[in-house]
């Protein structure tokens, strides 16, 4: 009987061989642009996002649509640093930055004094993702709130830090958000070389946290999520504290999106409150419903494929793309309930009972 590839090894290789041999190659000899390699690795910045939110949504069926906000206070943070690490090479050649010369700040804001160390940056980029996830799941999941309840406070949520950050008196950027970036590290961001080192590191870091997560669904704390998804009501009559399970992979998932806005704020040379509004969560979402919910493959398949066919079709169809997203939602929903993952599980069943059927006739022929 012929043996066929699996959708899990043929997702690896495709994945290994596209991304981290073709494209960095082709970008080394030339073939492939520097501005491909940086959509590229924005990409797999979302994709690490889809994977927190695969987990409390897709495993744990938790709606969370807030995801962009924590993805934002990692972008935030790094960017905070860039800027100060810039200091002296703005516009206005101030110890400050530019924006808050504009707003006529004489000194530095206390809570930006942290931000000059990178090491600091990062952890702060993941602490204060952690923290407030930890201490919102906490009251909220303890007051029994879940359902749609849970996704509507979220929201709002989502809306709230929105307009906090749209103003100048935060001193974050207002609208404008953080902007005009020079370096990282002492790393040129408008170097090719620090372009394709920090795609490397988008993919390599989706990786390890692709196989971070596949563990987890795996072991004993992924199996009392299912079952939370399953029924949590009945969970509960056990021994196992559900609302400390929510809590903790609410707190995971807000440091995967964390751990993706740090790597896309250099990448994209801007961080705007755009980015964390309800729209942006809505579509995150919508990232793992498309790709597959409870599959992490899915979640890592839909933010890539979804995001470049936004690129693609802003390009040529600027004013319908919320139009294609709508009408791609809507299939999935009515029929590919899996996604595009649970397509594709489904064609290889078939292909497998095909081929097992084939086998047996031939057996039989034989006999």
């Amino acid at each position: 009987m012929k043996k066929y590839l699996t959708s899990d090894s043929l997702f690896y290789i495709i994945l290994i061989t596209i991304f981290l041999i073709v494209l960095p190659l082709g970008n080394i000899l030339g073939f492939v642009s520097n501005n491909t390699i940086s959509l590229w690795g924005r990409y797999f910045c979302f994709a690490i996002a889809a994977l927190g939110i695969d987990l409390i949504w897709g495993y744990t069926g938790v709606l969370s649509m807030c995801q962009a906000f924590f993805f934002c206070l990692g972008g935030y943070s790094i960017a905070m640093h860039m800027l100060l690490s810039a200091s002296g090479k703005g516009v206005y050649s101030a110890a400050i930055p530019d924006f808050m010369v504009w707003n006529q700040v004489d000194t530095l804001p206390f809570f930006w004094e942290p931000f000059h160390s990178f090491g600091l940056s990062l952890l702060l980029a993941l602490a204060l993702p952690a923290t407030f996830a930890f201490l919102f799941g906490f009251f909220v999941f303890r007051s029994r709130i879940k359902g749609v309840y849970f996704a509507i406070i979220t929201q709002a949520l989502a809306l709230a830090v929105w307009l906090i950050f749209l103003r100048n008196e935060t001193m974050l950027g207002g609208t404008n958000g953080l902007t005009d970036f020079k370096s990282l590290l002492g790393f040129e961001l408008s170097s090719p070389g620090t372009k394709l080192g920090l795609y490397l590191i988008a993919f390599l870091t989706l990786c390890g946290t692709f196989l971070f997560c596949r563990w987890l669904v795996n072991s004993k704390f992924g199996k009392v999520l299912v079952g939370i998804l399953d029924s949590e009501s009945r969970l509960s009559f056990t021994a196992y504290n559900v609302v400390n399970y929510k809590v903790a992979v609410f707190v995971i998932a807000a440091i995967l999106a964390a751990i993706g806005g740090v790597l896309y704020a250099p990448q994209t040379g801007i961080i705007t409150p755009g980015r964390m509004d309800v729209k942006a969560s809505v579509e995150m979402v919508m990232w793992v419903a498309l790709g597959g919910r409870g599959r992490l493959k899915g979640a890592i398949i839909g933010a890539l494929l979804v995001n470049y066919l936004y690129s693609v079709c802003t390009s040529l169809f600027p004013e319908s793309w919320l139009y294609i997203l709508g009408i791609l939602f809507i299939l999935t929903v009515l029929f590919f309930e899996k996604g595009f993952w649970g397509l594709i599980e489904m064609l290889e069943a078939k292909l497998t009972g095909w081929s097992s059927a084939k086998g047996s006739e031939s057996l039989k022929a034989n006999i």
